[in-house]
């Protein structure tokens, strides 16, 4: 009995990682929500790879690639969306 419910608590948080993957990837359409999404894919990433070194499951390993995927475009949208701003400002500015 208790071996079938460690089996189900790895199975739960596989699928919270490929949850939180997906929720990060959905961020990356959003500016300034990639925010968001950094720090959804870097909970999902940690409960991935927790969740493979325990117990490797298909889940798991999805939802780790998609964490990574999402943090790495998150990132890049977010610093996309500061410099467009920053940019703004100063071209706002130099027509003074």
């Amino acid at each position: 009995m208790e071996n079938n419910q460690s089996q189900n608590s790895y199975h739960n948080k596989a699928i919270a990682s490929l949850v939180l993957g997906i929720i990060g990837v959905v961020c990356i359409f959003f500016g300034y929500s990639a925010f968001v999404g950094i720090v959804v894919s870097i909970i999902g990433l940690v409960l991935g790879i927790k969740v493979q070194k325990e117990a490797p499951e298909g889940m798991a390993k999805a939802g780790v690639i998609l964490s990574v995927v999402a943090l790495g475009a998150c990132a890049l949208v977010l610093v996309a969306c500061i410099a467009c701003a920053g940019l703004l400002g100063f071209a706002g500015w130099m027509s003074l």
